[in-house]
């Protein structure tokens, strides 16, 4: 068995895991689109996504365009580094435009922590434990 995520976007799933394979060293596996747009969808959406695959760390993450998607809530996608300058970098990458819910700082559990919301709506925790 395996686990998978699948994250629904508000018409921006293409540009995120784009964004998500130019700075967070994922590949993009698969990128399908509606050949017609279902007629609920928003007419200024040009070629929502159907479906999506994308490889990050190891982990397949899939996504696509629904009408009316809410940001995540109550999960996070979580990125562990080697090093507090990746966690920073990262961090300063994901949280530009996003909304930060604990800024990056040490606590008594990892070196580098924060937990933010990027400009697509996906939820992430950094965290680098050395």
């Amino acid at each position: 068995m395996k686990l998978d995520i699948y994250i629904n976007y508000a018409g921006r799933c293409k540009e995120a895991f784009q964004f998500y394979e130019q700075h967070l060293g994922g590949k993009i596996t698969m990128m399908a689109t509606h050949q017609q747009p279902p007629a609920h969808f928003p007419t200024e959406w040009k070629d929502p996504i159907l479906h999506a695959m994308i490889e990050i760390g190891g982990v397949i993450v899939r996504g696509a365009d629904i009408p009316n998607a809410e940001p995540m809530r109550s999960a996070y996608l979580t990125l562990r580094f080697d090093t507090p300058e990746k966690a920073e970098q990262i961090y300063n990458l994901l949280s530009s435009e996003g909304e930060i819910f604990m800024k990056m700082e040490k606590t008594f559990f990892a070196n580098r922590f924060a937990m933010l919301r990027d400009k697509f709506g996906t939820s992430w925790m950094l965290l680098n434990e050395n």
